[in-house]
């Protein structure tokens, strides 16, 4: 299972970037998909979840102004950021819960972060 993330860059204080993450290979479904976030010297901390259904939430911080969707699927999930603020900064990871062929067990996938760098 791949997980590629995309979007992330450099962006002034009120802009908004939007992150996108794909998911592929051996998957029988998709429970749901979500982003964290790491800044420096911080701990990864969660920022928004969406599950089958579309239902969505959102950590405190960034509700109202981040909004995550997803393909019909749930193969895809985006990240829209607006209003961003200097302590948005971070890498920003995309993380998967699926099932894999064959199974009912539900695995767990992180894809690589993609630097949000706000800034004036």
């Amino acid at each position: 299972v791949q997980l590629q993330a995309s979007g992330g860059g450099l962006v002034q204080p009120g802009g908004s970037l939007r992150l996108s993450c794909a998911a592929s290979g051996s998957i029988s479904a998709i429970v749901g998909m979500g982003w964290y976030r790491q800044g420096a010297g911080k701990q990864r901390e969660w920022v928004a979840r969406i599950i089958r259904g579309g239902i969505d939430t959102y950590e405190a911080s960034v509700e109202g102004r981040f909004t995550i969707s997803s393909d019909s699927a749930l193969n895809t999930v985006y990240l829209q950021m607006n209003s961003l603020k200097v302590e948005d900064t971070a890498v920003y990871y995309c993380n998967v819960d699926l099932i894999p062929p064959g199974t009912t067990n539900i695995m767990n996938y992180w894809g690589q972060g993609t630097q949000v760098t706000v800034s004036s």
